[in-house]
Protein backbone atom coordinates (compact mmCIF):
# COMPACT_ATOMS: atom_id res chain seq x y z
CA UNK A 1 0.00 0.00 0.00
CA UNK A 2 1.11 3.42 -0.92
CA UNK A 3 2.02 5.85 1.77
CA UNK A 4 -1.21 8.00 0.13
CA UNK A 5 -2.90 4.57 0.00
CA UNK A 6 -2.54 4.41 4.25
CA UNK A 7 -3.48 7.82 4.28
CA UNK A 8 -6.85 7.57 2.67
CA UNK A 9 -7.21 4.61 5.41
CA UNK A 10 -6.53 6.85 8.37
CA UNK A 11 -9.12 9.11 6.89
CA UNK A 12 -11.20 6.64 7.12
CA UNK A 13 -10.72 5.22 10.10
CA UNK A 14 -11.19 8.63 11.77
CA UNK A 15 -14.35 9.42 10.07
CA UNK A 16 -15.73 6.49 10.90
CA UNK A 17 -14.96 7.03 15.05
CA UNK A 18 -15.78 11.15 14.67
CA UNK A 19 -19.54 10.36 11.89
CA UNK A 20 -20.02 6.84 13.24
CA UNK A 21 -20.03 3.68 11.50
CA UNK A 22 -22.87 2.31 9.66
CA UNK A 23 -21.03 -0.53 7.72
CA UNK A 24 -21.85 2.05 4.61
CA UNK A 25 -19.60 4.76 3.56
CA UNK A 26 -19.73 7.18 0.33
CA UNK A 27 -16.05 8.43 -1.08
CA UNK A 28 -17.74 11.78 -1.46
CA UNK A 29 -18.70 12.01 2.18
CA UNK A 30 -15.39 11.24 3.39
CA UNK A 31 -13.43 14.05 0.55
CA UNK A 32 -15.54 16.11 1.76
CA UNK A 33 -15.28 15.47 5.50
CA UNK A 34 -11.19 15.42 5.47
CA UNK A 35 -11.17 18.40 3.50
CA UNK A 36 -13.49 20.33 5.84
CA UNK A 37 -11.33 19.75 8.45
CA UNK A 38 -8.12 20.44 6.63
CA UNK A 39 -6.69 16.52 6.39
CA UNK A 40 -6.34 17.31 2.87
CA UNK A 41 -5.07 20.01 1.36
CA UNK A 42 -5.21 19.50 -2.95
CA UNK A 43 -1.91 20.30 -4.54
CA UNK A 44 -2.32 21.70 -7.89
CA UNK A 45 -1.32 18.41 -9.75
CA UNK A 46 -4.56 17.03 -7.45
CA UNK A 47 -6.36 19.29 -8.92
CA UNK A 48 -5.29 18.75 -12.92
CA UNK A 49 -5.56 14.72 -11.85
CA UNK A 50 -8.79 15.50 -11.26
CA UNK A 51 -9.80 17.55 -13.97
CA UNK A 52 -8.43 15.15 -16.26
CA UNK A 53 -10.20 12.44 -14.78
CA UNK A 54 -13.55 14.55 -15.12
CA UNK A 55 -12.52 15.25 -19.49
CA UNK A 56 -11.86 10.52 -19.09
CA UNK A 57 -14.81 10.28 -17.07
CA UNK A 58 -16.51 12.25 -20.14
CA UNK A 59 -14.79 10.28 -23.00
CA UNK A 60 -16.37 6.88 -21.77
CA UNK A 61 -20.02 8.28 -21.62
CA UNK A 62 -20.22 9.26 -25.04
CA UNK A 63 -21.98 7.42 -26.86
CA UNK A 64 -23.09 7.48 -30.68
CA UNK A 65 -25.66 5.34 -32.55
CA UNK A 66 -24.71 3.41 -35.82
CA UNK A 67 -27.08 3.17 -39.27
CA UNK A 68 -28.30 -0.32 -37.79
CA UNK A 69 -29.53 1.43 -34.42
CA UNK A 70 -26.58 0.02 -32.13
CA UNK A 71 -25.54 2.13 -29.27
CA UNK A 72 -21.74 2.29 -29.30
CA UNK A 73 -18.84 3.88 -27.47
CA UNK A 74 -17.39 7.07 -29.46
CA UNK A 75 -13.57 7.27 -27.52
CA UNK A 76 -11.19 5.01 -26.96
CA UNK A 77 -7.85 4.45 -24.38
CA UNK A 78 -5.41 3.07 -24.20
CA UNK A 79 -2.88 3.01 -21.67
CA UNK A 80 0.64 3.21 -22.44
CA UNK A 81 4.07 3.70 -20.73
CA UNK A 82 5.99 7.04 -21.96
CA UNK A 83 9.18 8.54 -20.40
CA UNK A 84 8.24 6.38 -17.36
CA UNK A 85 4.67 7.87 -16.78
CA UNK A 86 2.12 5.89 -17.30
CA UNK A 87 -1.32 7.96 -19.66
CA UNK A 88 -4.25 7.60 -21.49
CA UNK A 89 -4.56 7.91 -25.01
CA UNK A 90 -7.67 8.35 -26.29
CA UNK A 91 -9.34 8.25 -30.13
CA UNK A 92 -12.48 8.60 -31.31
CA UNK A 93 -14.22 5.51 -32.99
CA UNK A 94 -15.54 7.69 -36.06
CA UNK A 95 -12.10 9.71 -36.37
CA UNK A 96 -10.10 8.38 -39.65
CA UNK A 97 -7.07 9.44 -38.55
CA UNK A 98 -7.44 7.42 -35.71
CA UNK A 99 -4.91 4.25 -36.41
CA UNK A 100 -6.42 0.61 -36.55
CA UNK A 101 -3.91 -0.78 -33.72
CA UNK A 102 -5.21 1.89 -31.66
CA UNK A 103 -8.28 0.21 -30.98
CA UNK A 104 -6.98 -3.32 -31.29
CA UNK A 105 -4.75 -2.34 -28.48
CA UNK A 106 -7.53 -1.00 -26.43
CA UNK A 107 -10.42 -3.27 -27.04
CA UNK A 108 -7.53 -6.14 -26.03
CA UNK A 109 -7.15 -3.77 -22.76
CA UNK A 110 -10.60 -3.66 -22.31
CA UNK A 111 -11.17 -7.76 -22.23
CA UNK A 112 -8.22 -7.92 -19.80
CA UNK A 113 -10.09 -5.39 -17.11
CA UNK A 114 -12.92 -7.48 -17.87
CA UNK A 115 -11.04 -11.06 -17.62
CA UNK A 116 -9.53 -9.10 -13.81
CA UNK A 117 -12.92 -8.48 -13.02
CA UNK A 118 -14.03 -11.60 -13.34
CA UNK A 119 -11.18 -13.56 -11.42
CA UNK A 120 -11.67 -10.72 -9.01
CA UNK A 121 -15.51 -11.45 -8.56
CA UNK A 122 -15.08 -15.09 -8.23
CA UNK A 123 -12.54 -14.75 -6.06
CA UNK A 124 -14.78 -12.55 -3.75
CA UNK A 125 -17.53 -14.85 -3.57
CA UNK A 126 -15.61 -17.71 -2.62
CA UNK A 127 -13.85 -15.96 0.23
CA UNK A 128 -17.56 -15.01 0.80
CA UNK A 129 -19.15 -18.78 0.42
CA UNK A 130 -16.34 -19.72 2.72
CA UNK A 131 -17.07 -17.54 5.77
CA UNK A 132 -20.36 -18.20 5.48
CA UNK A 133 -20.62 -21.70 5.10
CA UNK A 134 -23.75 -22.22 7.05
CA UNK A 135 -25.55 -20.32 4.35
CA UNK A 136 -26.49 -21.10 0.92
CA UNK A 137 -22.69 -20.72 -1.44
CA UNK A 138 -23.47 -17.77 -3.68
CA UNK A 139 -23.21 -18.98 -7.60
CA UNK A 140 -21.92 -16.85 -9.84
CA UNK A 141 -21.85 -18.08 -13.87
CA UNK A 142 -18.96 -16.43 -15.97
CA UNK A 143 -19.60 -17.68 -19.36
CA UNK A 144 -21.47 -14.17 -20.68
CA UNK A 145 -22.13 -15.98 -24.03
CA UNK A 146 -25.65 -15.95 -23.92
CA UNK A 147 -25.69 -12.77 -22.21
CA UNK A 148 -24.37 -10.87 -25.16
CA UNK A 149 -26.51 -12.64 -27.91
CA UNK A 150 -29.66 -11.59 -26.24
CA UNK A 151 -28.62 -8.19 -25.93
CA UNK A 152 -27.68 -8.20 -29.47
CA UNK A 153 -31.04 -9.82 -30.47
CA UNK A 154 -32.53 -6.58 -31.57
CA UNK A 155 -29.82 -5.82 -33.84
CA UNK A 156 -29.83 -9.22 -36.17
CA UNK A 157 -31.03 -8.97 -39.08
CA UNK A 158 -31.05 -4.86 -38.61
CA UNK A 159 -29.86 -3.19 -41.92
Amino acid sequence: MTAYSNQIKQYLDRYKKEVGDTGLVDAHDIAEWAYRNGLHKPNTKTIIDAIAADISQAFREEYRTDAKGQRYRAKHAVRTKKAGKTMSLWADIDDANAPREHFAKSFSQRRQQIVGDCYQLKTDVDVYNDKNPAQQPIQVVLDFTYDVEELQLPFQGAA
